[in-house]
Order: C-alpha cells, then sequence, then structure tokens
C-alpha cells in the first residue's frame, strides 16, 4: 500500500478551510498534518512534515505564505484570490529557484467550472458578442471573481488568436457600472447577493441566436474534489500552474 500523502491546510477554520479539512481527512491515500489559523506560525509546516500545503487564506497573506512553502520544498495547492501578473512573475521566478516544486493557483475547484470556463474559451471565435455575469455571496471581497477574470482572458485571447474583431456596442451614455469592467474587451459584471454560493454564465450572441453557459456551485463541497485533485497531482507538475484545467486533458 502506498504512503498517504501528508497535507496542510492554510485557513483551516475558514469556510472553504473548514470544507477542505474534512474532505482531506475523509480520503484514504491522504493525511492531514496541519490545520493552521492565522495566529499558527508558518514553521509548523516544516514541523508537521507536509508535502502539499493547501492555501485557503486571505490575499494579503497567501503571497508570503506560498514562498515559506517554496522555500522550504513544500508544493503548494492554492485557492486564495489575489494572484496578478505581478505576484505570479515573482513566483514563477522564485520557482525558478527551486526546481522540482509544484504550485497550482486555482481560480475555482469546481470540476464543473474549470469544464464550463474551457468550453467558453472554445466557443468564443464563433460569435459576435459575448459578455459574461458572475454572481456570489456577498462576503466575498474581490470583484470580478478570479474564475471571472480567467474565464474573460481566455475568451479575449481565443477571440484574438481567431481576428475576432470587439464586441459591438452603441452604448455612448452610461452611469459608471451599468457596463461591468471590462477585462481585455470583454465586459464582465458581478453580483453580490444573500444565499448565493458562486455562480457564472457566460452569453454569446449571434444572428438570430444566443449561447449560454452556465456554471453553478450551491455548496463549498462542489469544490473538494478539485482541491483533491490539486493535491494529488501537483508534486507531478514542478513550476507554477495557473488553473486547475492544466491537471486535466482538455484537448480532446
Amino acid at each position: 500500500m502506498t504512503h498517504a500523502i501528508p497535507v496542510a491546510v492554510l485557513g483551516a477554520s475558514g469556510r472553504m478551510g473548514s470544507e477542505a479539512v474534512r474532505a482531506i481527512e475523509a480520503a484514504e491515500d491522504l493525511q492531514l498534518v496541519a490545520a493552521l489559523g492565522r495566529a499558527d506560525s508558518l514553521q509548523d509546516l516544516v514541523a508537521s512534515g507536509a508535502q502539499v500545503v493547501v492555501d485557503l487564506t486571505v490575499p494579503d497573506s497567501t503571497e508570503q505564505n506560498v514562498a515559506f512553502a517554496v522555500e522550504h520544498g513544500i508544493h503548494a495547492v492554492v485557492g486564495t484570490t489575489g494572484w496578478d501578473a505581478e505576484r505570479l512573475g515573482r513566483l514563477g521566478n522564485l520557482l525558478d529557484q527551486h526546481p522540482g516544486v509544484g504550485v497550482l493557483i486555482a481560480p475555482n475547484f469546481a470540476l464543473g467550472s474549470v469544464l464550463a470556463t474551457a468550453f467558453a474559451a472554445r466557443a468564443a471565435r464563433y460569435f459576435e458578442s459575448v459578455e459574461l455575469i458572475e454572481l456570489h455571496h456577498p462576503d466575498k471581497v474581490d470583484a470580478p471573481s478570479g474564475t471571472a477574470e480567467r474565464t474573460a482572458a481566455l475568451i479575449a485571447e481565443a477571440r484574438r488568436d481567431a481576428g475576432v474583431p470587439a464586441s459591438p456596442d452603441a452604448t455612448r451614455t452610461a452611469r459608471d457600472g451599468a457596463r461591468g469592467c471590462d477585462i481585455d474587451g470583454v465586459r464582465v459584471h458581478s453580483v453580490r447577493l444573500r444565499g448565493l454560493v458562486a455562480h457564472q454564465e457566460v452569453l454569446f450572441g449571434g444572428a438570430g441566436e444566443q449561447l449560454t453557459i452556465r456554471h453553478d456551485s450551491f455548496h463549498r463541497e462542489s469544490f473538494m474534489p478539485g482541491v483533491l485533485l490539486g493535491v494529488r497531482e501537483v508534486a507531478g507538475h514542478p513550476g507554477l500552474t495557473v488553473g486547475l484545467d492544466g491537471y486535466l486533458d482538455l484537448q480532446a
């Protein structure tokens, strides 16, 4: 029998963190060796013997947490938002100094959401118009969501590669925010509403037709299969991977 992978969770008392703790404890091939909160020392990661750390903390601390893990040879699976191009660049440079260490930055761990984003990127070249709506609970601190940012960026890239012009829009006057934010030419609208968890729909429009690609997470347990996949696979993917799709076979 293969040995269980020793795993630590940062942000273990949060909504996502507590779900991750339960999922790891229930997995026969994983062993939870540390469940750390804000007041705990990162040195506990080393003392616990963790080979993989799951970071589900807050944007202000995630970069420091992941850098500590990399510097100590610990793989990292990260669901915390706030990883802009500058932060990713610093992390990439750090990983160059620590070959063999893998880090997964996942804007979304729900497998259905990852697939919906991939489908949207494939569809993007075939429609004249595209807009994106993301809907989350009102306790979420960032807008738009990391998933929406990534989806919009992949859609924009696919449209550029196919030579598709910008979506038509004759708007000349509008109240601030009425047309959402602009991510690489893709309009993104954020909704924050009590009772929601995590939802996203991409609207494509063409002459006489509309395609909607929507994903809904009704409970945070929907993210756990992706978290466990990341934990199991990260050691086999040295360096930086952005997006859980990097661990999935989506080429067919």
